[in-house]
């Protein structure tokens, strides 16, 4: 049975929430909406690649500055700081990822992209939106909150790198070391619903690159040959079974071949063949049986087709797990809650994708990261299937080249950000 003093905790975090959420609608409620979307617009059609976002770093820091940030760009290559000093009190970082994906659209949106094979697939274009707007909302409500704004445009989030190039930059030390960070990503659903999880979020990934040694050759005679490219396509298949017939049925994993290389013309036999893989894991020990059942079943492969050289086997990025402070995301989600309404927060329980933004935290820094589902109506309803799990099967999902958020949770999107700022800073 709940003691009085739990009660009583109940209560003050209820009250904390009403009013972190009734001063977010306040300092939004006349947010300059058409210049937020010709902003998302501008980018959606300028897509940048990791370490290549200049133009995006640009746009991202010149509102800053005009919202009164003390603003920084250029750290860890291409990533944008901006710190406003509001008075005593706490700390607290937002971020906005700001690369877009090697993808060619296919949304046939007015304002699809205009570089060939690049596209904001992910919906990173909206998070550098929803960020330029907490800025100028929260810098403009000043005397609403007090405590510090450290807000962060962040490169290379598609590559696992970008997040670590910042604080190897000294990001902390040039400006503050935030007590909290906060972030959101934009994900495939009904535009309207804010999904937290208190505590495991997003799985850890890893990349995994294997080049197999054959000896090439003339397409006429195989028989002088050791062909790499059979040896890969048992290879591909074999690995089809770590996760089926070597991680336990009640551990998480994937394992996905997201690219396979070899040759250059229908009759040779290549000398070579490179295989890319991805893996998706939940706890560091189902991650390292992976790697080593990898190793092994590339060296048994290369071995029984009688390769030249044993295979090279290399790990790659590593994006650490999403680990939600369960304390942090609940008073996030209460204010979420109460902004928007009861049901457009639920716990979906932890997803296969990744993120690097955990790097951010250091090893200590609490954090709360939630999603915001962004498919818009019409294409929902459109879409196949009776209920949740189905539409979500159909409808284009984040790294699809028919990603097309809707521009309507621009303001929604803003919210969330004012509203968990609103949370965690001290009240004026």
């Amino acid at each position: 049975m709940p003691t009085p003093a739990a009660h009583t905790a109940h209560a003050v975090h209820a009250d904390h929430a009403v009013r972190a959420a009734r001063t977010a609608e306040s300092l939004t409620a006349d947010l300059p909406l058409t210049a937020l979307e010709d902003l998302y617009r501008d980018l959606h059609r300028h897509p940048e690649l990791s370490l290549h976002e200049h133009r995006t770093a640009a746009a991202l820091a010149g509102r800053l500055r005009a919202a009164g940030f003390e603003t920084a760009d250029g750290i860890g290559g291409t990533g944008v700081a901006g710190i406003l000093r509001n008075g005593d009190g706490p700390t607290v970082l937002l971020r906005a990822d700001l690369d877009a994906l090697p993808v060619k659209e296919e949304t046939g949106l007015p304002y699809a992209s205009e570089v060939d094979g690049v596209m904001h697939a992910c919906g990173h274009d909206l998070h550098v939106t929803w960020l330029a707007g907490a800025a100028g909302a929260l810098a403009a409500g000043r005397d609403a909150w007090s405590g510090t704004l450290f807000l962060v445009g962040q490169p290379a989030e598609e590559s696992g790198q970008g997040a670590a190039r910042m604080i190897a930059d000294g990001l902390y030390e040039r400006f503050a070391r935030p007590d909290v960070l906060l972030g959101q990503h934009a994900v495939p659903g009904p535009a309207g619903l804010y999904p937290h999880v208190p505590g495991l979020i997003m799985a850890a990934a890893t990349e995994i690159d294997i080049v197999v040694h054959g000896r090439g050759g003339h397409g006429s005679r195989p028989e002088t040959t050791v062909d790499p490219v059979v040896t890969a396509a048992y290879l591909v298949t074999r690995l089809q079974t770590v996760v089926s017939r070597e991680i336990a049925a009640g551990e998480a994993a994937v394992l996905t071949v997201g690219r396979i290389e070899a040759g250059t013309r229908h009759n040779i036999i290549p000398a070579e063949a490179r295989i890319a893989l991805s893996l998706r894991t939940r706890s560091e020990q189902v991650r390292e049986r992976m790697i080593g059942a990898i190793r092994r079943i590339a060296h048994g492969e290369c071995l029984a087709a009688g390769c030249p050289r044993e295979p090279e086997v290399t790990v790659g990025a590593t994006f650490p797990a999403t680990v939600n402070d369960a304390g942090t995301d609940r008073l996030i989600a209460a204010v979420h809650g109460e902004l928007f309404g009861a049901g457009t927060v639920f716990d979906p329980g932890p997803a296969m994708g990744s993120e690097d933004f955990p790097e951010l935290a250091a090893g200590s820094i609490p954090y709360a990261y939630w999603f915001v589902t962004t498919t818009p109506p019409d294409v929902w309803e459109q879409a196949p299937g009776a209920d949740l799990a189905a539409k979500l099967d159909a409808v284009p999902s984040n790294h699809s080249p028919h990603f097309a958020p809707d521009p309507s949770t621009i303001a929604p999107g803003v919210r969330t950000l004012v509203s968990g700022a609103l949370a965690v800073l001290s009240p004026a």
